[in-house]
């Protein structure tokens, strides 16, 4: 038999707290569950540091791979027989929908900010590298390992198969928003998942849903919603996100600034500070590792880098206020120069932060990032873009809400004498 087509001799089952079980015949998906390269994301964090602000939120970018696979994998079962549907995409959509976020690293989109990096190529790279991974899809078909990188950079030619992991209402988000909702103790993240996959049904180029579903992904739309604004934008987490950003860069400018002698060398920071980072050096990096370097970093000389990781280890995370920079841009200078001259780093110790987010989108020809929109199946076969039918996401559609922050260390600026000009002016300026 084709190693295509071989399966286990007996079907292998993953306990789930989300989908209850997460199946596995196929040989080639099992193989690949057992890479290195594929272990390695049970230490990454699915959510970053979001377990800053939801303690329960310590599941894993392995935890989510497998539930998007899960949910391909009953998705396709209900498309077999359908028009439209080819069985012989099958193993691709699953390998595809598997290995989707390979290669994310450490704190993911904090980290790829710092060092100007995309999580995507290294999914790429990983998948046509020189890795188990990539041996064990060349051993399907040659060609195989290019067919799932493309599926995932979204340039596969049956933009069906892409739509199953990249679209408006795909595997990913169905699996993260429930997975999330679950281990942060939410309940904004969960809709009838169960509904959508009965009524999905596979056109041309991508998923549909019949109208007699539209309710569902109402509620699967506004579930999304709140989790961007009530758990993904916390504002707690985006503090934690700004001090693990100020502590990669200060340890960055450190490194090259070619005077500072660390207690313990960062090798495995070192490619990255120089910009000359290999698939196997991107590879050794996981939060494990990452963490110790946090705590040997407590002890550094440096008195910046020390405190930094201090407060992350420690919780101790900065506080923040309303600001809009567009508005409010000669206060920021201000504060800059306050804390300048009240001996407080700015660069380190003070930070806007912005978040948005765009719900739902139609199609928008030439404008950036286009967004396939959700099309419903009428019972006459027609089909409607969403939004025209129903009035809740008609609401909130190509609407973008944007929140900004300014964090800032407010033990440091507490610790100044009372009577303080300086202390008093910043205090005014952060009142508005």
């Amino acid at each position: 038999m084709a190693y295509r087509d071989e399966k286990l001799n007996e079907e292998k089952v993953f306990k789930d707290p989300v989908h209850r079980y997460i199946h596995v015949r196929d040989r080639v998906i099992w193989d690949l569950i057992g890479t290195p390269e594929f272990q390695r994301l049970r230490r990454i964090k699915q959510l970053g540091t979001t377990y800053l602000t939801f303690h329960g939120a310590e599941h894993s970018r392995f935890n989510h791979s497998l539930g998007v696979y899960e949910i391909v994998r009953r998705i396709i079962e209900n498309f077999r027989d359908q028009p439209f549907w080819d069985d012989d995409e099958r193993l691709l959509c699953l390998c595809a929908s598997l290995l989707h976020d390979l290669g994310h690293g450490p704190f993911s989109h904090s980290f790829e900010k710092v060092f100007d990096l995309d999580h995507e190529d290294y999914t790429r790279a990983i998948i046509l590298g020189d890795t188990k991974v990539n041996e064990i899809l060349r051993r399907v078909d040659e060609n195989f390992p290019q067919d799932v990188a493309d599926v995932i950079h979204k340039t596969y030619s049956n933009k069906l198969v892409v739509s199953l992991i990249s679209s408006q209402i795909d595997a990913d988000r169905m699996d993260y928003l429930q997975r999330d909702a679950y281990f942060t103790g939410v309940s904004y993240g969960h809709f009838d998942m169960e509904r959508i996959l009965r009524v999905m049904r596979p056109m041309e180029d991508q998923m549909v849903i019949k109208e007699s579903g539209m309710h569902a992904v109402e509620d699967y739309i506004m579930s999304r919603y709140q989790m961007y604004w009530q758990v993904y934008f916390h504002p707690v987490t985006r503090s934690a996100e700004v001090i693990l950003s100020k502590i990669l860069h200060r340890a960055k400018e450190l490194y090259l600034a070619n005077e500072y002698e660390f207690k313990l060398k960062p090798m495995h920071f070192e490619s990255f500070f120089l910009k000359e980072v290999s698939l196997e050096d991107y590879l050794k990096l996981d939060e494990n590792v990452v963490f110790y370097y946090f705590h040997i970093w407590k002890e550094e000389e440096d008195a910046i880098l020390s405190d930094l990781c201090r407060r992350f280890v420690d919780r101790d995370l900065f506080k923040y206020v309303e600001f809009d920079p567009g508005n409010q841009y000669r206060e920021l200078m201000d504060l800059k120069e306050c804390f300048t001259e009240a001996g407080v780093d700015p660069t380190y110790y003070l930070e806007v932060d912005s978040s948005s987010d765009l719900p739902y989108d139609f199609y928008r020809p030439g404008e950036e990032e286009e967004r396939l929109p959700i099309h419903l199946q009428l019972p006459t076969g027609e089909l409607k873009e969403l939004s025209r039918q129903s009035d809740i996401v008609e609401s909130i559609s190509g609407k973008k809400r944007t929140d900004h922050k300014l964090y800032f260390a407010k033990d440091l600026i507490e610790q100044l004498p009372e009577e303080s000009d300086i202390k008093k002016r910043i205090y005014e300026i952060l009142k508005g």
